[in-house]
C-alpha cells in the first residue's frame, strides 16, 4: 500500500497545496521549509527540564510531542505558565505542539478531558491524539468542540485585579479621570487588542492608626481591573509577557488557529492489540472528519484511496551509535518497544514524520544527536522521492 499511493512520491511543498485540513498544510509547508522530519518526544519529567530541552532541541524539529501529566511542576496559568511557555518557543524555532493524551472515552467526557479541567489541552497544544476503541463518535464529539472553541475565541475575555497601595505622587487630590486610565493597542500593528476597563478607583480605608503627631491617619489603595481580548484574526493564544516571546520563526507566518487531531491506528509495541479492522475504522473515521483530522500515529503510510493525503507520525525511531551501520538492527528497550530506523520507516514504509525520544534525550549532546536523526530522515525522505 505506501509503495503505490501517490503522496509516497510527492514532495511535502506539493503536498501542502492539496492538503484539507490547514495545520496540515502548515506542517508540510514547514518540513519543507526547515528541511525536517522530525518529532522530539520530550519525555522527560519536569518542567524546567522540558523547556530547556525544547529550547536547545527545536531547531532541528518541526513537533514537539508531550505528556504534560509526566511533568512536575507544570504551571497550568493560561497567560505564563508551561504552555505558554512552550507556545513561544514553538515560534521563536518553528515547531508544532502534540500533546500525546490518546484519547478514548465517551463523547461528552472527552469534549471536556480536550477544552475544560486545569490543563485546557486544547489552549496550547496544536495537536493531540485519540484511540478510538470507544467507536468512531468520539471524534466527532471532539470535532465538535474544537469548532466551537475556534468559535468562542473572540467573545472570550481575560480579566485580572490587581490591588496597591500608591505613593502620594501618584495621584493629587482631585477624581481620577476615568479616560486617562482607557488604553487601547494598535490592533493593526500588534495583531492584539488590550482593553483596560474600570479604571482606577481611590478607596480611602481608615484604619486604627496614627502619626508621629497623634494624629489619626487613613490608608488610600488603588484597584485596578484589567480585561483583554484577542480578535478573531490571532492565532496567538497562550503566550507570556516576557522579553523575546514575540519572535517568530523567519520565513513562515504563525500557525493557523486551527487544531488537529491524529488518530492512534498502529503502534510500536510488541503484541499490540490494535487489529487491522481497527485500523481500517481509524482510516473511515479521518475520511468522514477532514477538517478535524490531520492523519495518524502509525508504522506506514495508510493512504489509499486517490484523495487521501493524510500526514502519518511514527514512533520507535532510532539510530545504532555513531560509527556504526545505520542501515543495521536496532534492539528494543526490553519493555515492548521496538525500534526501527529513519531509513526503514520513511524510505520504506512511506511514514513522513519520525518520533524520537530516548535515542536523542538520553544522548550526551542531545541537540547534535537530534541534528543526526534530523539528517537521516530528511536524507531518506529524498531518497524516497526517487
Amino acid at each position: 500500500m505506501a509503495s503505490r499511493h501517490p503522496t509516497i512520491t510527492q514532495p511535502f511543498a506539493e503536498r501542502a497545496k492539496t492538503a484539507t485540513h490547514p495545520l496540515t498544510r502548515y506542517l508540510f509547508r514547514l518540513m519543507d521549509l526547515k528541511a525536517s522530519n522530525l518529532c522530539l518526544s520530550a519525555d522527560v519529567t519536569t518542567a524546567r527540564d522540558l523547556l530547556s530541552l525544547a529550547d536547545k532541541v527545536g531547531p532541528s524539529i518541526v513537533v514537539l510531542k508531550t505528556h504534560y501529566d509526566l511533568i512536575s511542576g507544570w504551571d497550568y496559568n493560561p497567560q505564563t505558565g508551561t504552555g505558554a511557555k512552550l507556545a513561544a518557543l514553538a515560534r521563536k524555532h518553528g515547531f508544532l505542539i502534540f500533546e500525546d493524551r490518546k484519547f478514548v472515552d465517551i463523547g461528552k467526557t472527552v469534549q471536556m478531558q480536550y477544552t475544560a479541567g486545569t490543563a485546557r489541552i486544547i489552549d496550547w497544544a496544536h495537536i493531540t491524539n485519540a484511540n478510538i476503541d470507544a467507536g468512531k463518535d468520539m471524534v466527532r464529539a471532539m470535532a465538535e468542540a474544537a469548532a466551537k472553541w475556534k468559535e468562542r475565541i473572540p467573545y472570550e475575555v481575560k480579566t485580572s485585579v490587581t490591588v496597591g497601595t500608591p505613593v502620594s505622587d501618584q495621584f493629587d487630590d482631585e477624581d481620577v479621570d476615568p479616560a486617562a486610565d482607557r488604553v487601547q493597542g494598535d490592533s493593526t500593528q500588534q495583531q492584539r487588542l488590550d482593553v483596560t476597563s474600570a479604571p482606577q478607583r481611590l478607596e480611602p480605608r481608615e484604619q486604627d492608626s496614627r502619626d508621629v503627631d497623634g494624629r489619626k491617619g487613613s490608608i488610600v489603595s488603588i484597584t485596578t481591573v484589567t480585561q483583554s481580548f484577542e480578535p478573531a484574526d490571532s492565532p496567538r493564544l497562550s503566550k507570556t509577557h516576557d522579553q523575546g516571546d514575540d519572535t517568530v520563526f523567519p520565513g513562515i507566518e504563525e500557525p493557523p488557529m486551527d487544531r488537529g487531531l491524529l488518530l492512534l491506528a498502529q503502534m510500536s509495541s510488541k503484541g499490540c492489540l490494535m487489529t487491522p479492522d481497527y485500523t481500517r475504522a481509524c482510516v473511515e473515521a479521518a475520511r468522514e472528519h477532514p477538517n478535524f483530522v490531520m492523519g495518524f500515529v502509525a508504522q506506514e503510510s495508510l493512504n489509499s484511496a486517490p484523495e487521501d493525503n493524510f500526514i502519518h507520525m511514527t514512533p520507535g525511531c532510532k539510530l545504532p551509535p555513531p560509527g556504526e551501520d545505520e542501515n543495521g538492527e536496532v534492539p528494543g528497550d526490553g519493555l515492548g518497544q521496538q525500534y526501527n530506523t529513519p531509513a526503514k520507516l520513511v524510505g520504506l514504509c512511506g511514514t513522513d514524520i519520525v518520533i524520537v525520544g530516548r535515542g536523542i534525550i538520553q544522548a550526551g549532546d542531545p541537540p547534535s544527536e537530534a541534528e543526526r536523526y534530523r539528517r537521516r530522515a530528511w536524507k531518506a525522505y529524498l531518497a524516497r522521492l526517487g
